[in-house]
């Protein structure tokens, strides 16, 4: 059965899912969410990649999705994707730059089809360019976009990420990149091609330390967990464990310093002006470990947040679900799984007014609505056992 699609912001679109592991999973995970009409197209023998669709990784990124089985590689397959391509309005993919091509479903092909039709594609390393053949890997990217050499601690050598940053970000990117293209469309009634890559993401996810070589020239090294550029902010001992602590501004470092028992400081030749501080930082932040060491992260939780300076303990994941801000913004939802009951996933980050996203279902079986999308596409009962006795469908 469809999974009833909620009247959300998106509920008008219906988007096409040729996406596998988790760039494109992600981007297409952001229209599910907000109700639009999605569905996943695979092979009729899952190659997804995933053992266990039932597993954790899976029921996050394909919840509130219909699956429909198509063999590409058949001229039939190929013709019922177009045929639903008729009445998309973007489809999404995340194969190597060519294989889109080869199938005869590349940008030119489904724009001559559908001119409103937008399509997204997310690639290791961009549609062109000398490594756009090129397979592409979260911690490939992170490697050549400059992630893993300001990671980790001075001389430790570089530090991958503790998740899929390029990954992720790539999928966000390319969701961005789609709607507005869909908005676009609303206008002109002509679809666009929105592509993005692993390595692009990782690079405009440098930011500031971008700018630092871009605008100053320097070269951006590790830090560790301090600040980069400012300081006192990095990671302190308490007498309980670790926790951040975040001072910037002279109002900040006057008010910290009276915290800590502490007042000289703020005048103090070394450490009065930010480039002080920065310069004698090693000094500086074994001064304020050896006084923040005396009391628990509770307490100067609650010192430090009295001064309005930010801080907070260092949680591991089950903290964070344990956290009240975290309970009380919603971060979790629930789908209900045929066979393993209610499944906690994370929610939308995004809550806006008289709209909330809706997680009506869960990762679907491969196949799991080919026959009512087979059926919408107009084909009959007979029609459709052919399809699957022939594995096409």
């Amino acid at each position: 059965m469809r999974a009833p699609v909620a009247a959300g912001p998106l509920s008008r679109f219906r988007i096409l899912d040729l996406t596998r592991i988790r760039s494109g999973p992600t981007c297409v995970k952001q229209f599910a969410d907000w109700g639009a009409d999605v569905i996943r197209i695979e092979p009729p023998a899952d190659a997804s990649g995933y053992a266990d669709r039932s597993g954790s990784d899976f029921q996050n990124l394909h919840r509130n999705k219909r699956s429909l089985t198509l063999d590409l590689k058949t001229e039939e397959g190929r013709g019922l994707l177009l045929r639903l391509v008729d009445g998309a309005d973007a489809l999404v993919e995340n194969f190597r730059p060519g294989v889109m091509d080869r199938l005869g479903l590349g940008w030119e092909a489904l724009h001559a089809r559908n001119p409103a039709l937008v399509m997204g594609s997310i690639s290791g390393f961009g549609q062109t360019g000398p490594y756009a053949s090129r397979p592409g890997f979260d911690q490939v990217a992170q490697g050549m976009g400059g992630l893993m050499s300001v990671t980790g601690l001075p001389g430790q050598g570089p530090v991958r990420a503790g998740i899929p940053v390029a990954d992720l970000t790539a999928g966000m990117w390319c969701a961005m990149g789609v709607m507005a293209a869909l908005l676009e469309r609303e206008v002109t009634g002509e679809g666009r091609w929105v592509q993005t890559s692993l390595l692009q993401a990782q690079v405009a996810m440098l930011d500031f330390q971008a700018a630092r070589w871009l605008i100053d020239g320097q070269v951006p090294g590790q830090a560790g967990n301090d600040h980069p550029t400012a300081t006192p902010m990095g990671v302190y001992p308490a007498s309980d464990g670790l926790m951040n602590i975040a001072v910037t501004g002279a109002r900040m470092w006057r008010d910290f310093c009276a915290v800590i028992g502490r007042a000289d400081l703020a005048d103090h030749p070394d450490y009065a002006a930010p480039r002080d501080r920065l310069r004698n930082r090693p000094a500086l932040n074994a001064l304020i470990g050896a006084i923040t060491a005396t009391r628990t992260i509770a307490e100067w939780t609650e010192a430090l947040l009295a001064a309005s300076i930010p801080c907070g303990p260092i949680n591991a994941v089950d903290q964070v679900f344990a956290d009240p801000q975290v309970q009380a913004m919603g971060l979790v939802g629930e789908v209900e799984h045929p066979s393993r009951g209610p499944l906690k996933v994370l929610n939308q980050p995004v809550r806006m007014s008289g709209a909330e996203p809706v997680l009506r279902a869960p990762a679907p079986e491969a196949g799991e609505h080919s026959d009512e999308l087979l059926a919408e596409l107009g084909l009959s009962a007979a029609e459709i056992a052919d399809l699957k006795e022939r594995k096409i469908a």
